[in-house]
């Protein structure tokens, strides 16, 4: 496969890359993958996620630190995906997320289109850029540094 070939992965794939699981996998496939580029993570935001029963229970929201986390599981798909398999299942560890905004509640019936893009990459530190969408609306924003470190 060519450095700048497009591709996507399933759930099956992603939770060979990433250690994350339900109830806290919050990426459902992950599209326009272009290693050491971006990626598009995809999530379907259904009334079964175990969030909403707590969270504005008569006005189902997603918590925006699950909408980040989102953002953060892209962006591990895609550092596995640019680093090659002797990195899957290491974990990723937040450093700093600056710029957080978040413009529209994300609700049950949404499904996010989160894009991420490297910024820069230093050894085993990675920043992104992250844009949630839900039909080309930008529900939230941020810029995520991120540490892979062994288990």
């Amino acid at each position: 496969m060519s450095e700048n070939e497009v591709t996507s992965v399933d759930i099956m794939r992603i939770m060979e890359m990433i250690p994350h699981r339900y109830p806290f996998l919050l990426v459902d496939r992950v599209e326009d993958l272009v290693a050491g580029e971006s990626a598009t993570g995809i999530k379907n935001v259904t009334i079964n996620e175990p969030f909403f029963p707590g969270h504005f229970p008569t006005k189902p929201v997603m918590p925006g630190v699950l909408i980040v986390e989102a953002m953060a599981q892209t962006a591990a798909v895609l550092v596995v995906h640019t680093e090659g398999s002797e990195i899957e299942g290491k974990l990723v560890y937040f450093m700093s997320i600056d710029g957080c905004r978040f413009r529209k509640p994300v609700g049950p019936g949404d499904t996010l289109h989160i894009k991420v893009k490297k910024e820069r990459q230093r050894g085993n530190i990675w920043k992104f850029k992250g844009e949630a969408y839900s039909n080309d609306t930008l529900m939230a924003e941020a810029v995520i540094t991120a540490m892979i470190v062994n288990e």
